[in-house]
């Protein structure tokens, strides 16, 4: 990309192009610019910052300025608990990926995965529908309604704390593979409502985070909602969090 002209800062520009590319694959970024080079022949004159930025920008999904605040609380939720229960350090926080929003967090390998982990770890999944709760006075329908949803994802976790990880104080050295996956919520009352019972407690951790952090709560989701991306040390930042990360892990996605 060294002809690219009009740089306002080296440094500040890649940021912010790095940014905008969140999600998206090394052949993904090529194609991208690849077009907007050959676009820019065909005008007659050299490749922008703002070329490239405006395509990295262009399939991001267009939003009312309703639904827009919305998501920004909520991933602002997610970001902020995520960074506050220290299971994980936030790299990304996007508006506009996977649909709606995105945050992406490198999640922390050296730590126990015990069972005050596992709850840390459904807190920070339910964060961002908490934040709506708290912020706009009900959540959408995003957090739920499919396997990959928020919900889904913290009730896979209470569900195996029950039936697989000897986390159960009933029957806990029973091993129960959950081949039927939710259906035994279903067919098990009493099982469905300890898996309720740590979704609440999960929820409940969350909550209190966010209700201390009102105030960088509104922050940073009106930050998110204006920029429509922030990095990690941002977040920190605004946290008033130290900025670096302490251990390499495995990416997720929220």
């Amino acid at each position: 990309m060294s002809d690219i002209h009009t740089t306002p800062s080296p440094s500040t520009a890649l940021q912010s192009l790095a940014l905008l590319a969140t999600g998206r694959t090394g052949a993904d970024i090529e194609r991208l610019v690849r077009e907007v080079r050959q676009k820019a022949r065909r005008d007659k004159r050299g490749l922008t910052w703002a070329d490239v930025e405006q395509a990295l920008g262009a399939d991001r999904k267009v939003m009312s300025d309703d639904l827009r605040w919305r998501v920004s609380v909520h991933e602002a939720g997610h970001a902020i608990v995520w960074s506050l229960l220290g299971i994980g350090e936030v790299e990304s926080v996007t508006l506009g990926m996977r649909d709606m929003g995105q945050v992406t967090v490198q999640r922390f390998t050296h730590l126990s995965q015990t069972e005050d982990w596992l709850t840390k770890t459904m807190a920070a999944i339910l964060a961002g529908r908490v934040a709506e709760l708290l912020v706009v006075g009900e959540p959408m329908v995003g957090s739920g309604g499919g396997e990959g949803s928020d919900l889904a994802k913290a009730t896979g976790i209470a569900l195996d704390a029950e039936t697989s990880l000897g986390m159960a104080e009933h029957q806990p050295l029973l091993y129960r593979l959950s081949s039927r996956g939710f259906d035994m919520l279903t067919l098990d009352r009493d099982l469905a409502n300890r898996v309720n019972a740590r979704l609440l407690n999960a929820e409940t951790m969350a909550r209190g985070l966010l209700e201390e952090q009102g105030s960088k709560l509104m922050k940073l989701a009106s930050h998110l909602n204006q920029a429509g991306v922030m990095s990690g040390d941002e977040v920190r930042q605004l946290l008033g969090m130290d900025i670096g990360r302490d251990d390499e892990g495995g990416e997720i996605r929220l």
